[in-house]
């Protein structure tokens, strides 16, 4: 199968100069909706998918990046969990803390991604050099994205555009290779 086979060439060009993904969480990494249990313990799912397709992107020398508007431990725990060490939470401004977190790594916004599916995300999707929403978000903000997703928020939007970076900037083979295992 063919990665890039329906996405526009403008949307491949921007994915080639990709050197961190940055990703929202509630809406792309989960699926947007909150549970909390009657001792008011919140409770988040994760998609395995998302979590490899952001190590494959680590593995291929891309850096990572979580922004966040909530605070959670539960998020902290996943980042964690897949060693990003950017995590920027309680940040309403997506903007100001792509910006900031660009200017740390010494990175333009042309060299980031950002993944995001509300309001709040819209002026970091603008400003990013590649910025996409997925089909669940808001109109305003798929409108606004250099690429929608065709996978929902939650559900493996994150592993499909790492797929789609890997595969534009010619590493995404190679690392499908080294899964593969010759039988006995």
């Amino acid at each position: 199968m063919n990665v890039l086979q329906n996405v526009p060439e403008e949307v491949i060009t921007r994915a080639k100069g990709v050197r961190l993904l940055a990703m929202d969480v509630d809406g792309v990494l989960s699926d947007g909706r909150l549970y909390f249990s009657a001792n008011g313990d919140e409770l988040k799912a994760f998609n395995i998918l998302d979590g490899l397709g952001i190590k494959l992107l680590q593995r291929a020398g891309i850096l990572t990046a979580l922004i966040t508007g909530r605070h959670s431990p539960l998020t902290a725990r996943r980042a964690g969990d897949l060693g990003i060490i950017h995590l920027y939470q309680g940040r309403d401004d997506k903007l100001q803390a792509l910006q900031e977190l660009a200017s740390d790594l010494h990175l333009t916004l042309a060299e980031c991604a950002y993944i995001g599916d509300d309001l709040p995300d819209l002026g970091a999707i603008r400003a990013a050099g590649l910025g996409v929403t997925v089909p669940n978000g808001y109109w305003q903000v798929r409108q606004a994205a250099h690429w929608c997703t065709s996978t929902g928020g939650g559900q493996g939007a994150v592993r499909e555009l790492s797929d789609l970076i890997l595969a534009a900037q010619g590493q995404l083979q190679p690392i499908l290779r080294s899964f593969e295992q010759e039988p006995d």
